[in-house]
């Protein structure tokens, strides 16, 4: 599929996949796909586990743009490099989108391989892709409390227990200390990633509607006897994408 197909097609819904869940979008039916080179201002990510493409699915008859993979601030990038996507999915006609991601758990009452709904977040990456000028923009309901409700429904259709939350992004790549995970519950954080919130932050102020779904991973640091490695984000994201793909094909 060439830029320009993509771009005709128009979808209005996108989903972003983030580390180990490339995979859910085989849950859909991919009609093409364009890798994220071909877009100008666009590259792969360098991390295990985002393969770096946009997949173009039909679901419900509708057009959805599933986004494989995502860049990160921790790889050298700035904040407005990394949410080059979002602006992307703004130009060809994207109005919501669904980021998800891979995160440790936080709150006890959690699981790991479940999924938490995002309801807010707190931003302890330093930095902001709307930094440059005066863009003030509203942040008092990053994530849609419609979207919200639609997933709390989906996931009792389904019968799958969803957690919701609020996501701390930090900068990475090193795992947090549990030094740092005691602030982090202190401070009401139910999870912790490094993503996410950049694309969050810009699509809001593009005015797109926005969800967003961490996958747990893992424990945070400190909470069991375990080390943290990115291997076993990308294991469990095998598993724990399965009931993601069942939760998106119910609630998008």
């Amino acid at each position: 599929m060439s830029l320009i197909a993509l771009q005709n097609a128009r979808p209005e819904t996108a989903i972003v996949l983030g580390s180990g869940l490339g995979a859910v979008a085989d849950a859909f039916r991919i009609e093409s796909e364009v890798a994220y080179a071909e877009v100008p201002g666009l590259s792969a990510s360098t991390v295990p586990g985002h393969s770096g493409r946009f997949a173009l699915a039909r679901h419900h008859g509708k057009p959805i743009l599933l986004a494989q993979g995502r860049r990160h601030l921790y790889e050298g990038l700035t904040a407005y490099e990394v949410t080059a996507s979002i602006r992307f999915m703004h130009e060809i006609g994207v109005k919501r989108v669904v980021l998800t991601n891979a995160a440790g758990a936080i709150d006890e009452n959690f699981h790991v391989g479940g999924l938490m709904l995002i309801t807010d977040h707190i931003n302890l990456q330093g930095t902001t892709p709307l930094m440059g000028g005066p863009n003030f923009h509203d942040m008092s309901e990053v994530y849609s409390r419609t979207w919200c409700e639609r997933f709390h429904a989906a996931s009792v259709e389904i019968g799958l227990k969803l957690h919701a939350g609020v996501y701390a992004g930090l900068l990475g790549p090193q795992y947090e200390t549990p030094a740092e995970i005691r602030m982090l519950r202190t401070l009401g954080a139910d999870a912790v990633g490094m993503s996410t919130v950049p694309e969050a932050i810009q699509a809001r102020a593009l005015g797109m509607e926005v969800a967003g779904i961490s996958m747990l991973t893992n424990w945070a640091a400190g909470l069991r006897a375990q080390t943290l490695h990115h291997a076993e984000v990308v294991e469990v994201g095998k598993t724990a994408g399965m009931y993601l793909a069942r939760l998106l094909k119910a609630a998008v």
